[in-house]
């Protein structure tokens, strides 16, 4: 007998039948002797709803208010889940973010988990119910008030529970079959990931895979917790997050673990910006002034470039995410005079492609591979940037779907057949 924790995102719970279907799966979970426990979100595109409907009310709403009206979404999904259940002659507990013991912080909207005492949920596990969680939601104990853990906070709500939990599995259920080697809205021939190693898993979430979030996954590897991405539409076995130390479940005892793929995937991102600042003086200090100012602003700087001095000024380079960079733009040119800068130059007409993998550390001519992949598509590359198992580079957008799909070609990660995306949104 195992605990196994499920969470199920928007589009696995978009109507009454979807609901319906959930229920019997995680009462299947239950029929075969384990004990189980669900994170739910709000309904299909209910969060986007209510945001827009908040945003008809007051062109700024309140953050505390806010919170109050979005986490009414999941709430509705995990009652009606827990009918749901109810009817198939099971019992089901649905408890709030609050009720759960889903500690945060005070900030409202991008709330982080700082502790969680799942007291309430332990006593229902024991007494034989299926207990049914609010995903994306918090509690803070100075305030008293609600929070929400802003994008991905259900999954990060699941990996929370099921450390705290110390459950044998957390199965991430979404509208694709597992983790591919890239998003097969993009590359169709994508193929699905029998595993793949947290850390590579970070950087594909960090640069534009939607099937896991990156809190989530830093999460899990920071407590132990062994995530399982599965389909909601398919009964078919998913993709494994592996921690440090981890063994696969799928691995015969005592078998020799296999060589990792020298390339794991390829990630693409159309949400980031670009902002230039040209005609810096080029004296030290300059750029520590400019990353603070833009650091106050909220904006989380990605990739950055400096172009060589010339007549003793340069041009400083740098990729923050599109809804940043308004504020970004704001909070510079309000420090122009002081810092010395000429001019301010805002590019969102961009994307990015990521290639990852950790047998990049040992394997040379990765990079050579990319590189000539896409000189031999005609694709200009504006800026790179690399860690140990990662090169990024920034292209027009226009160029990013082609760009991948040639990429993955190149690598050979090319399936035989297309991938099956069962609804559509990739959550």
């Amino acid at each position: 007998m195992a605990l196994i924790v499920q969470k199920y995102g928007g589009s696995s719970v978009a109507d009454a039948e979807s609901i319906k279907r959930v229920a019997k799966r995680i009462v299947d979970t239950r029929r075969a002797g384990h004990d189980v426990v669900v994170a739910v979100s709000a309904m299909g595109d209910t969060t986007d709803e209510l945001l827009d409907l908040a945003n008809e009310v007051a062109p700024i709403p309140a953050p505390r208010e806010l919170d109050m009206l979005l986490s009414s979404g999941e709430r509705i999904s995990m009652a009606l889940l827990a009918m749901a259940i109810h009817s198939m002659g099971f019992e089901a507990r649905s408890f709030t973010g609050s009720q759960a013991g889903m500690i945060t912080d005070s900030q409202h909207g991008a709330a982080r988990i700082v502790d969680v005492t799942p007291v309430r949920l332990r006593e229902a596990l024991d007494e034989g119910a299926i207990v049914i969680v609010a995903g994306f939601q918090g509690f803070n104990r100075d305030t008293r008030d609600i929070t929400t853990l802003g994008r991905g906070g259900s999954d990060t709500t699941a990996v929370a529970l099921a450390a705290a939990l110390s459950a044998d599995v957390c199965e991430i259920y979404s509208d694709v079959d597992g983790i591919f080697t890239a998003d097969p809205r993009v590359i169709p021939k994508a193929q699905k990931l029998d595993h793949i190693g947290s850390e590579e898993m970070l950087e594909l979430a960090a640069n534009g895979a939607k099937v896991l979030y990156i809190r989530a996954v830093e999460y899990a590897r920071r407590h132990g917790v062994l995530i399982h991405a599965r389909s909601t539409f398919s009964s078919s076995e998913g993709t494994y997050v592996l921690g440090e130390g981890m063994k696969n479940p799928r691995e015969a005892e005592g078998a020799a673990p296999m060589e990792e793929p020298i390339v794991a995937g390829v990630a693409t991102d159309f949400g980031q910006a670009k902002i230039t600042v040209s005609g810096v003086p080029d004296v030290p200090g300059k750029a520590a002034e400019i990353f603070k100012i833009v650091a106050k602003s909220g904006a989380n700087v990605d990739m950055i470039v400096q172009n060589v001095s010339a007549t003793g000024r340069t041009d400083i380079s740098f990729t923050v995410p599109k809804a940043d960079s308004a504020g970004a733009l704001k909070a510079l040119a309000g420090e122009q005079t002081e810092v010395g800068f000429q001019n301010l130059v805002h590019d969102d007409q961009i994307g990015k492609l990521s290639v990852v993998g950790a047998g990049m550390r040992t394997h040379s001519g990765v990079s050579a591979v990319l590189f000539e992949a896409l000189s031999a598509g005609g694709i200009n590359i504006e800026m790179i940037s690399t860690s140990e198992i990662r090169i990024s580079v920034v292209l027009r957008d226009t160029d990013l779907a082609e760009a991948a799909r040639t990429v993955h070609t190149a690598y050979g990660l090319d399936g035989d057949s297309e991938a099956t995306v069962h609804a559509g949104t990739g959550r």
